[in-house]
């Protein structure tokens, strides 16, 4: 039976920003002032799509099954001088670590490194101006407008390096996710044999008023490159970890197992 992994780091969506609204033609045409001039309003700016870091997050699940983003256009200008509404932005929170790039040239567009972190991922399309703002001295009935800016809207990957502390490694069914649990307030999945720990844990432990984000990785075997045991696929969750802390097993095979693999990364 397959086994359902909530851990997911890498993926791809679809984001579109908002369109500007259009610049609208219009003259006054009040009772009394039947040729009061132009008074078409201009029209209202796009929403953007904006990525937000939370520290809560750990995972890019959430981009797993939705896949298209799509932020409030803006309105049309109205006439009487009155400017269309802005659409509003549209907030996408992902997990610290995380890395946008382009669909098609594995260029890195931005990342999302700290808590509460904002980055404009598309600017919304500006609003179109209305007639009255061409109106002149020489033009005191100008009949033109400029259109909102449009977007096509474009797909971008999510890719996720955990961001931790301190990072855990060692051999599967070392006790990486037991002193995990101990130490933090994560709940990682343990039992008396390999591979338990199918996707990185991440947890806190509070040391006065710090607090130390520790990472627990999946073991790795020798052959992983070859694809035994989960490969090396989640090797790239300890590259952006401040130390890593080797867990050797007490059991004599295993820990000379695990210091010759030390020496090896070492080397």
């Amino acid at each position: 039976m397959a086994i359902k992994n909530s851990f997911i780091d890498q993926t791809k969506i679809f984001v579109k920003a908002g369109d500007g609204g259009d610049g609208k033609i219009s003259f006054n045409r009040e009772k009394y002032k039947p040729k009061g001039g132009p008074d078409g309003g201009d029209g209202g700016n796009g929403g953007s799509i904006i990525l937000v870091g939370s520290k809560d997050e750990t995972s890019l699940l959430t981009y797993r099954y939705k896949k298209h983003f799509r932020a409030q256009d803006g309105k049309s200008g109205q006439g009487k001088n009155k400017k269309g509404a802005s659409g509003e932005d549209m907030y996408l929170r992902v997990p610290l670590g995380t890395i946008v790039k382009d669909i098609d040239t594995g260029e890195i567009r931005g990342e999302i490194l700290h808590d509460k972190e904002e980055w404009v991922m598309e600017k919304g399309g500006k609003g179109g101006i209305g007639n009255v703002r061409f109106a002149s001295s020489t033009n005191r009935a100008p009949r033109q407008s400029t259109p909102g800016e449009k977007h096509e809207g474009h797909w971008v990957q999510l890719e996720l390096k955990l961001l931790a502390d301190l990072g855990i490694v060692g051999f599967p069914n070392a006790g990486k996710s037991t002193l995990l649990k101990t130490l933090t307030n994560a709940k990682p999945k343990i039992g008396n044999y390999a591979f338990t720990t199918l996707s990185p844990n991440l947890g806190v432990l509070k040391v006065k008023e710090k607090s130390i984000r520790i990472g627990d990785i999946p073991g790795i075997i020798e052959g992983a490159h070859e694809g035994l045991g989960l490969g090396f696929q989640f090797l790239k969750h300890i590259q952006r970890n401040k130390a890593l802390l080797f867990l050797i097993s007490a059991d004599p095979k295993r820990a000379t197992q695990a210091r010759t693999a030390i020496r090896n990364i070492e080397k």
